[in-house]
């Protein structure tokens, strides 16, 4: 299904594929849409998602995209994942100074050289996939952890030094 905007006014020379746009609705209160027909309430009330909300959606939205599928390969097709997204804006400069994403993952069963390696290829899949990330992240920090993996390798390395 796709989807144009209302006829309220005509449409920009540049719609079309990846476009997305947003309707007022009320004071303070909007409607974000896109060409397949998602609605997204856009305001600070009930049921509605802020703008600082959507940039930390979308900030882990693209991790996620970015790593499922090399993540898959290493930990199976269903894997469950949960990603999440804390940060306030400063209200004195009116902006992020960061983001920290943080990424959860059952790691159980996983030996530490493999919890290394899916490290290494989270990350890296992020960096070189994520479109979101590389295009804020020249002006606000963001960074990943992945919920218990570094205890996991400490774990492992204490256990290897009392063999």
């Amino acid at each position: 299904m796709t989807s144009v905007p209302e006829a309220t006014f005509p449409l920009p020379d540049e719609f079309g594929e990846g476009s997305v746009w947003v309707d007022r609705v009320g004071q303070r209160s909007l409607v974000g849409r896109n060409r397949r027909g998602v609605e997204i309430p856009i305001g600070k009330g009930e049921g509605q998602v802020d703008p600082g909300e959507l940039l930390k959606i979308a900030l882990i939205g693209c991790a996620g995209m970015s790593m499922d599928i090399p993540a898959s390969r290493r930990l199976g097709e269903d894997f469950a994942l949960r990603l999440w997204a804390h940060g306030t804006s400063d209200e004195t400069s009116n902006r992020y100074g960061a983001i920290h994403e943080q990424i959860q993952l059952d790691l159980d069963g996983l030996s530490a050289d493999e919890l290394r390696r899916l490290r290494a290829v989270i990350d890296r899949s992020i960096e070189a996939s994520c479109t979101v990330q590389r295009t804020v992240v020249p002006g606000v920090g963001v960074d990943h952890e992945i919920l218990g993996l570094d205890s996991a390798l400490e774990d492992d390395e204490r256990e290897a030094q009392q063999r």
